[in-house]
This record gives structure tokens, sequence and C-alpha cells, in this order.
């Protein structure tokens, strides 16, 4: 592991000390690009991002907390009361073969940083950094380091592990990359800011036949194009204009081989609401649908629905305090405070189900879109949510 590069000590404040600082936790971003590890896999990352901790000092560094998920607790030193202020970035990889040719390469084949939780990670890391040299902050700042959050609910795990029990935390807060907004810029809401995330999968079961003698069988084939068909009109039909949701079939499986009727046949698929009236309703509609177009040409099928991740709710007070804290750094016009949500699904929805908080954008500057083989963090926006996580740590901690 790399050493702790020199000391901050009387230079922070500095203009220049936090560019000190960013281009450091590059170097720690790149380390990580280039060995990244899936969900509840991220054993060097966490044992790197808990070294780092203990070299800058913090009073408490923990890990294994939602198993890989690594905790370090930083105490101010400023007089007065102050708040214990929750920071959270996610450390875990895509199972994506990376498509970039860059230094920093992923060596690990199929996998890859593909939604820039390596700049996540090296961006809170940057914070932990700057914040650990002088503690110019009242109260207490919790460093969450989260595995798993790419389909793994590592926020749930690390809950269910008793993170808010075992470390006070008053409020917490998030910060996501954004491709193709601007560098400097941040963008959040109140309210939804990403959408519930579900995972579904229908098991049709037919009649196998000779391809030759279709009267002879029940096509799972037919049925299953049919429920791929009317499951679209749940969303144009069932749901108000005003209202979002989304019912994607991503998959669709049956046959082996090209003169047979297949007896089994599989969809999978996902749906995404902000609304939980809404999730409900398309829930329930798909049950109907899927049984009603299967019994309609005699054959059975049974969805199996699974909820994910909930929705993503910003809390107003929260929200604005960020949204503050961002325009005091870029300006008022380098910051959304209404942008419209996004349907991807986040697990820090969790989190802010058990403290108040918040989930913030920031720029990636131009780039392709998260979770494609040619994504790259943009080491750029490492010093801008650093300034953020640092300004929000100093301002936040006055009750």
């Amino acid at each position: 592991m790399a050493e702790v590069a020199g000391t901050l000590e009387g230079i922070v404040g500095d203009a220049g000390v936090l560019e000190q600082v960013a281009a450091e936790a590059s170097v720690w971003r790149r380390q990580f690009h280039a060995a990244p590890e899936l969900r509840y896999e991220e054993h060097a990352t966490s044992a790197f991002i808990a070294e780092k901790l203990r070299a800058f000092g913090f009073d408490r560094v923990e890990t294994g907390i939602g198993k890989t998920g690594v905790v370090g607790v930083l105490a101010g030193r400023r007089a007065g009361p102050g708040r214990n202020v929750g920071l959270r970035a996610d450390m875990d990889a895509l199972p994506i073969h990376e498509a970039n040719d860059v230094a920093h390469k992923s060596r690990h084949t199929g996998i890859m940083h593909a939604c820039g939780h390596d700049g996540h990670s090296a961006t809170l890391l940057a914070a932990a950094r700057y914040l650990s040299v002088d503690r110019d902050f009242a109260g207490t700042a919790v460093f969450i380091f989260q595995p798993a959050e790419e389909g793994g609910a590592g926020g749930k795990a690390m809950i269910e592990d008793g993170l808010f029990e075992r470390f006070d935390v008053d409020e917490v807060y998030g910060l996501h990359n954004m491709p193709n907004l601007a560098l400097g810029k941040f963008s959040t809401t109140v309210g939804p800011v990403t959408s519930a995330s579900d995972r579904f999968t229908i098991d049709i079961e037919g009649r196998g036949s000779h391809a030759s003698r279709p009267q002879e069988g029940v096509d799972t084939v037919i049925v299953g194009t049919q429920i791929v068909n009317a499951l679209q009109t749940i969303v144009s039909r069932n749901v108000h204009p005003h209202e979002s949701a989304v019912v994607s079939i991503t998959m669709f499986h049956a046959g082996e081989t090209d003169n047979v009727i297949p007896q089994k046949a599989q969809l999978r698929g996902t749906v995404r609401t902000f609304n939980p009236d809404i999730q409900d309703m398309v829930e329930a509609r798909m049950k109907d649908v899927v049984a009603g177009i299967a019994g309609t040409f005699g054959a059975t099928a049974k969805l199996h629905y699974l909820r994910d991740y909930p929705v993503t709710l910003n809390h107003p007070e929260n929200t604005a305090h960020a949204v503050r804290i961002a325009r005091s750094l870029v300006g008022p016009d380098r910051v959304v405070d209404n942008m419209k949500p996004v349907m991807g699904g986040e697990d820090f929805s969790f989190m802010l189900q058990k403290k108040p908080g918040a989930f913030v954008f920031f720029g990636n500057g131009p780039s392709f879109g998260l979770h494609t083989p040619q994504y790259d963090f943009n080491d750029k926006a490492i010093s801008h949510g650093a300034a953020f996580w640092i300004r929000l740590v100093q301002d936040r901690t006055v009750l």
C-alpha cells in the first residue's frame, strides 16, 4: 500500500491545499479502477481505505460492517456543540468488460468500475485526508465506505449489521457522479431523486412438440411474446400521465434448437417507480396479465416479483443545506435544486429511510454513460466532490 504523502500542517486553508489532496486521491482512484472488486468482494479496497484512515489519525476505524464495509470516525476540535454527520461512498464494481485503453485499465477480466465508485471512494478519502489535519469543525464526521451497491443492497446490509447503533449519526449524505453534467456543477431535489428498483422473473410452462406439428403443443414462445406486448400497456393504460413508471423486459429465454417448440420459457426484467401506490398497482397488474394471457393459450405462468431498492427520498431541510453548501462553493447558477428524478436505483435509499439526509449528484463532465464499458470517472471531479464534503462537515456541525 502507498504511504500517506506528506503533511498538510500549516497550509490548510491555502488555495492550493485541496488540489494537492485531490492529486493524491486521483492516484488512489486509479489504483481502485485497475483492481476492481465485485459486490461483497471488496476486500483489498476496504483494506486500503481502512489503512489510509488509520494513517490519517482517525479516532476509530472499523471494518467488516455489512461484510466488507468500512467506517471511520473523526471528532472535530472546534469549541461548541456539533452534529454527527454521516458521509457515504460506495466501493464495488460491475461485471462488465472494460473497453478503455488507458494505463489504469482494469486488470480483472470482466470486471470494471463502470459507475464511478472508484471515484466516489477516492473523493471521500480526499475529504478525510483534508479534515483529519486540523479538525476545524465541531461534532463528529462519520465516513461510511459501503460495499455492494450494485444489486447487493450493501447499504441495507450495513444497517442490519448495526451501522446506526454502532455509530452515532444525526444525518447522512451521499454523493454520486453524473456523466455529462459539467464539472463543478451539482444537482439534486427534495423528495424522490432516484426510483424504486424492482426485479421480476416470469416462468412459463406450455407443452413441447415438434416444430412441424404446432397443433400438438402449447407454444411458450407465443405466450411469452404476448406477455411482453401486454406488459407494456400497464404504463400506457394504467399509470396516470403525470406519474412515472417503467416496465422493461430485458431477457427472454426459450428453446434450444430450431425444430422443437419449447415447453418452457423465461422472461426477466425490471420495474422502476417513484410512488409506492404505483409500485403496488404495477405488481398487481403484472400478476393479472401474466396469469390471464398464459391461461388464454392453455399454458401456466408464474410471476416472481422482488422489490430490491426503495425510492431514494431526500429530506427537505437536509437537501436545502446541501444546496446552500454547493452554491457557496460554485455559485448559484451552477447548482440545480429541482432536478428531474432519475429512473436508476440506489441503495442509499435504505440509509435515508433510517436517518434524515440528502443524495446529491456532481458533474463528471463529458463522458460515456454509467454502466457502459467505455465509462471512466473524471479525476478532475475529485476536488469538487471533496470540497463539498469538507464544507458540509465544517458548516453542518453547529446545532
